[in-house]
């Protein structure tokens, strides 16, 4: 076999050899990314908009992919943590680690309960009305239920949906309607639907003008995302 080094750009070795001799003059860096003005300003506007009195749980959802859209979906309208509950499938753990993901895992809270009857006290404990996912034909139109209030949206299993006790354990159900011939989407974009119009709502009423975080918290929130 040939050498492919020397069928390629000079220019493009003296580039990356420039970048190499950089880094070692730079050294090891302490931070991932710089702690540049607009980068501050990014984070400080983002942590103002979170909304601490919307949340999402997932019931033994297992597949990663879906995982990693709900965070992203989280993060996307400003939902602060998303909650948790493993009994009969396995997290994936590496859709949760923030040492291995490049995601929205690194801006929005995980919080994991053992069952679903301590995820409910820790919602209602904050004063969270909890409704559990349902079909369209068993549960209150998604668009007539008001999520400017104090929410907590619980979403089940890939195949299985919300569990019989987590429906039966909650303050209500939501389904979002459905025209087609599926009863059903997709836990991912069923939690985009429903985050998206919990924002609609919520802009509606002015939600994201001020910050729901105290000062202080804000100010040591915006310290620990910049060294993120």
């Amino acid at each position: 076999m040939g050498d492919h080094v020397a069928d390629q750009d000079p220019n493009r070795l003296i580039a990356a050899r420039d970048r190499r001799e950089l880094a070692r003059e730079q050294g090891q860096k302490t931070e991932k990314w710089p702690r540049t003005a607009r980068r501050q300003a990014r984070i400080r506007q983002t942590l103002r908009r979170r909304q601490t009195d919307l949340t999402f749980v997932l019931e033994d959802v297992h597949d990663r992919h879906n995982v990693s859209a709900v965070l992203r979906s989280c993060d996307a309208v400003g939902i602060m943590r998303l909650h948790v509950v493993y009994r009969m499938d396995r997290p994936p753990e590496d859709a949760f680690a923030r040492t291995t993901s490049g995601g929205a895992v690194k801006w929005v809270e995980v919080v994991r309960h053992e069952d679903i009857a301590s995820c409910y006290g820790a919602l209602r404990a904050e004063g969270m009305v909890v409704l559990a996912t349902a079909l369209a034909a068993e549960g209150h139109d998604l668009y007539a239920v008001d999520l400017t209030k104090p929410t907590a949206v619980v979403f089940g299993n890939e195949q299985r949906g919300v569990s019989n006790e987590a429906r039966e354990m909650a303050d209500g159900t939501v389904a979002i309607p459905m025209m087609g011939m599926v009863e059903s989407l997709n836990i991912s974009v069923a939690c985009a639907v429903t985050a998206f119009e919990a924002m609609r709502q919520r802009r509606a009423v002015g939600a994201y003008d001020d910050p729901a975080l105290p000062d202080d918290l804000l100010a040591s929130m915006e310290d620990d995302w910049l060294r993120r």
